[in-house]
C-alpha cells in the first residue's frame, strides 16, 4: 500500500480545498506545498533549520527533505504533499542529487518519500481557472472560509479589473500545465488517480472517500466533513468569462 500521496495539480483547482480536508481527517498527514521554489525559505525558517535555502532546488538537502517529510506527515503514517506542475522538474533534480542511484522521477520520489499514490487535480474551464487566479492576483485574496470570513489574503485589497491579455497568457500556461503533466504520468508509467474540480466542489465528501478507499483509510463520517473555504466565483466572474470567450472566438 501506499505509504504517501501527491497532489498533483495547477492553481487554482481546488487543491486548497482538498489539503483542508485530508488534513482534517487526522489520519492522512497534512499536503501542503514544502518545495514551491518562492517560499522555500519561508519554510526553513519555520522548522528551525540552520540553513535557509535560497535557490530552488539546490536549496532542498537532507535536512530540509526530512523536515518536510515530518511536516507532511503530521503525526500519521500518511505523508502528504501538494505539488504544482511548475515545481516538479526542481523537486526531482534535488532528489536526484541526493539519491543519485534512482533511475526516473516516481524512482526518486518513492526512494524520498515511499510508495506513492499520485492524485491528479484538475480543472476542464481553464477559463474559468485562469479568472479564477487573475481575480486573486489582482485582489489579493485566494481564500475565504465558508462564512465569507478572510483565509487567505496575500495582498492589499486592489479592486479588479478585467485584462484579456493577461487571461489569455494564463489559459495558455493552464493549458500547457496540464498537457505536462499527462506527459510526465505517461513517461513515468503513472496511472494517478484523477479528482477533478467541478466534482470536488460540487460533492468534497465523495471526492474524499475516493482518496481514503485508494489508500485503505476509513473515511470520515459524513457530517465530520466540513470543508474549509468556500468558492469566490460570482457575478463578475462570470462576465468575465463570457467576455473572454467572445473576444478569444473573435
Amino acid at each position: 500500500m501506499p505509504g504517501g500521496y501527491i497532489l498533483c495539480g495547477t492553481p487554482r483547482s481546488g487543491s486548497t480545498l482538498l489539503c483542508g480536508l485530508l488534513t482534517a481527517t487526522g489520519r492522512m498527514g497534512a499536503p501542503d506545498s514544502f518545495f514551491r521554489r518562492q517560499i522555500l525559505t519561508w519554510w526553513a525558517q519555520e522548522w528551525g533549520l540552520p540553513e535557509a535555502p535560497t535557490q530552488a532546488a539546490r536549496g532542498i538537502d537532507a535536512a530540509y527533505l526530512a523536515a518536510a517529510i515530518r511536516e507532511g506527515k503530521a503525526g500519521t503514517p500518511l505523508f502528504g504533499l501538494r505539488l504544482m506542475q511548475e515545481n516538479l522538474v526542481d523537486l526531482c533534480g534535488a532528489l536526484g542529487r541526493l539519491h543519485p542511484e534512482a533511475a526516473s522521477d516516481r524512482a526518486r520520489l518513492e526512494t524520498a518519500f515511499s510508495p506513492l499514490l499520485f492524485i491528479h487535480l484538475s480543472r476542464a474551464d481553464k477559463v474559468a481557472q485562469a479568472v479564477s487566479r487573475v481575480r486573486a492576483e489582482q485582489t489579493g485574496l485566494w481564500h475565504v472560509a465558508p462564512d465569507g470570513t478572510e483565509v487567505e489574503r496575500l495582498a492589499p485589497p486592489q479592486p479588479p479589473h478585467y485584462d484579456f491579455a493577461r487571461l489569455q497568457r494564463e489559459v495558455t500556461a493552464l493549458v500547457q500545465a496540464e498537457a505536462a503533466w499527462q506527459e510526465w504520468f505517461e513517461a513515468e508509467g503513472i496511472a494517478p488517480l484523477r479528482i477533478g474540480y467541478e466534482a470536488l466542489s460540487a460533492d468534497p465528501a465523495a471526492a474524499l472517500r475516493l482518496i481514503c478507499a485508494a489508500l485503505d483509510v476509513t473515511p470520515p463520517a459524513a457530517e465530520a466533513i466540513r470543508p474549509g473555504v468556500a468558492r469566490l466565483a460570482d457575478g463578475l466572474s462570470a462576465a468575465w468569462i463570457e467576455r473572454y470567450r467572445a473576444e478569444a472566438a473573435g
